[in-house]
């Protein structure tokens, strides 16, 4: 074979650009399934939590067991979907009385907020752009116009 026609031959070479450009453009698409996946998961363990805490709230005998059992509830719906409840923040609010929650017709509104990490980015990578998709939700419960308590 002559030298000219080795080097125009492109026998076997469609495989090879095949690999290499899939691997080009699937590469950056995997990872994008895979950090929507994430923060869709953690999507709806965050409003999950926030509405779950909301309605054991008003249910609640007193205002102290009902912050015990709300942060139990967040727990439980965050840990479901894998993330850590102590990194979550959550805020609790009444009205129309902020010092007495659950007064007959009072509406608590709980806001639950965690940082979602992005798939395969080391924590102890320090650069300018975030690693983590910050989620919030937040579910709001009315008290019961029955409820007998103090």
């Amino acid at each position: 074979m002559p030298p000219l026609r080795r080097w125009t031959d492109e026998d076997g070479s469609a495989s090879l650009e095949f690999v290499t450009a899939g691997m080009i453009l699937l590469l950056p698409i995997v990872y994008l399934v895979l950090a929507m996946a994430a923060v869709q998961a953690g999507s709806l363990a965050v409003e999950g939590a926030a509405r779950q805490a909301a309605r054991v709230f008003v249910q609640a005998a007193d205002e102290r067991s009902a912050r015990v059992q709300a942060g139990r509830a967040i727990e439980f719906a965050l840990a479901d979907h894998g993330l850590d409840a102590g990194a979550a923040e959550v805020t609790v609010t009444c009205r129309p009385k902020p010092d007495s929650c659950l007064d007959r017709l009072s509406t608590v509104t709980i806001t639950v907020g965690v940082a979602i990490p992005l798939p395969l980015a080391p924590p102890a990578i320090t650069v300018n752009m975030p690693l983590s998709v910050p989620l919030q939700a937040t579910a709001t419960q009315r008290v019961s116009r029955f409820r007998v308590g103090p």
